[in-house]
């Protein structure tokens, strides 16, 4: 399959994935809610809570991974991707085993100190807290083939495995009311069943179809070199994501700590479930298209790399424009259906939340650049570490007696610096031309970004009907193909995007 084909076909596999299970996921958790009730389903996830804070540890250690495997697999040597494979597996087979360790460890002072749990309940919590245990390390056993099959490009197949997941979580959930067994118990066994289905659906079927793959690790493969080359990286990743989760927690912190109201934190929390669930919109763009990125730079493609990189940033910012404009000029009505009871500052925190998203979008391929170039380092240190001095700013203007809106700005402030010094970051490391990826990234956008604002702001005004978000939609997608056609793309985008179309027919 053709590069630019394989990345349209593996963005709408993900797009398809990430629907479904948005829509699987919600009626699940509905059910599963009403089968525990409110104090056992609370629980669950205050306990799995404890656990899962370590997930962005399994995400980093993906990211790695499918950098690393990428990069050999470019270059087309079998050898070094079997190598770089298998001292994988090792780390994350140790990394794994010894986190479950050290949680075990815990289970005095999580039962004990930390967490709020009624007498009568602890014995059950402590069993789904090993059971959650169990599921992470089976988590961690899975990223390496997860990274292997992203390398090869193969995101259909694990798109369907992920939808299989969401079915499966349903189809229990839908039994769960008929369980005489502890319902709270038989809810986190279920979870970590359907973990070990993904292991086995991915591993199998990786060892069968590349030829790199393994199901353990061949000891005579395992080098310092390439065990060196996965923890530099991924420490790095690891501070990375971890950046970007503290300033998301510690607003929430300092949100609790000036309004002393969880309330407020409701609405917080909120948006944040609205930006989890677009902002995949714009990551499967940059996930369809990393492979490709890294790919390029191993083969010492630079000037093909940077090209791939000002692709992902205009094509994930735009097709994030086209959802969250208009969802934030609707933002009060689609609360007011979603939710029965819309939290105070809700609608103006979502607003807040995904113009954030949107602004990183703006050069996002870039992030994935210099993760192909492999100088993470100090990209790690300047980006990430001015996410977290979000913190102390947004302290101190509530210190001051500033509104909550207005401090959110902030927020947003931070994120666009975070934006902008990729681009002197890239001109220094990889020779990238900030001239040349503002004409062909930032002067494209400005019209078909301007062209939605002006049609959503038309349909607000002018139009008063019933679910009216639902045709501001319509009609913001029509705008932005139009639009996006005639001044996004360029003339070769325009006749790749055509061709494509010619060979679909």
């Amino acid at each position: 399959m053709e590069p630019a084909k394989r990345i349209v076909v593996n963005t709408l596999a993900q797009h398809i994935r990430s629907v479904v299970n948005i829509c699987l996921s919600l009626y699940s958790t509905r059910l599963v809610l009403q089968a525990l009730g409110q104090s056992d389903y609370g629980i669950y996830a205050l306990v799995a809570g404890v656990v899962t804070m370590l997930a962005f540890i399994t995400n980093a250690m993906v990211v790695t991974t499918q950098r690393q495997l990428s990069f050999y697999f470019g270059k087309g040597n079998v050898a070094e991707l079997k190598a770089m494979f298998s001292n994988s597996l090792l780390l994350h087979v140790v990394i794994g085993t010894l986190l479950a360790i050290i949680l075990v460890a815990l289970t005095p002072f999580i039962f004990d100190g930390l967490l709020e749990i009624t007498p009568e309940r602890i014995p059950t919590a402590t069993k789904v807290y090993y059971t959650v245990i169990l599921s992470l390390v089976i988590t961690f056993f899975t990223a390496p083939y997860k990274a292997l099959f992203v390398a090869h490009e193969e995101i259909v197949y694990i798109s369907v495995v992920d939808i299989i997941d969401g079915v499966l979580k349903l189809a229990f959930a839908l039994c769960l009311p008929f369980i005489t067994y502890d319902k709270l118990m038989a809810y986190a066994i279920a979870l970590a069943c359907i973990m070990l289905f993904n292991y086995l659906a991915l591993s199998l079927w990786s060892k069968r179809h590349f030829e790199e793959s393994m199901l353990i690790p061949r000891f005579e493969l395992i080098g310092r070199k390439y065990i060196k080359e996965l923890t530099g990286f991924a420490t790095w990743t690891v501070y990375s994501m971890g950046c970007v989760i503290a300033r998301s927690q510690g607003v929430a912190v300092i949100i609790n700590r000036f309004f002393q109201s969880t309330i407020v934190n409701s609405a917080y929390g909120v948006a944040q479930q609205v930006y989890a669930s677009v902002v995949f919109i714009a990551t499967s763009v940059t996930n369809a298209m990393s492979p490709q990125i890294v790919k390029a730079e191993s083969l010492n493609n630079r000037e093909r790399m940077l090209y791939l990189s000002e692709m992902a940033s205009k094509y994930a910012f735009l097709l994030l424009a086209t959802v969250t404009i208009p969802l934030s000029f609707e933002m009060d009505e689609v609360l007011n259906v979603w939710l029965d009871e819309v939290p105070p500052h809700a609608a103006i925190l979502c607003r807040f939340v995904l113009l954030t998203a949107l602004v990183d979008q703006l050069t996002i391929g870039l992030g994935t650049a210099n993760q192909a170039i492999g100088r993470i380092r100090n990209y790690s240190l300047v980006v990430n570490t001015i996410k977290v001095l979000t913190l102390p700013v947004f302290w101190l203007c509530l210190h001051l007696g500033y509104q909550l809106e207005d401090a959110m700005w902030v927020y947003i402030g931070f994120e666009f610096v975070c934006a902008i010094i990729r681009l002197p970051f890239l001109k220094y490391t990889a020779g990238l031309s900030i001239r040349h990826f503002a004409k062909h990234v930032f002067a494209r956008v400005v019209i078909p970004v301007l062209a939605i604002a002006l049609a959503c702001w038309l349909m607000v005004t002018y139009v008063n009907i019933s679910l009216r978000f639902l045709l501001t939609g319509m009609v913001t997608v029509v705008v932005s193909g139009v639009t996006v056609w005639l001044f996004a793309l360029d003339d070769t985008e325009r006749l790749a995007a055509l061709q494509m179309l010619k060979c679909k027919r």
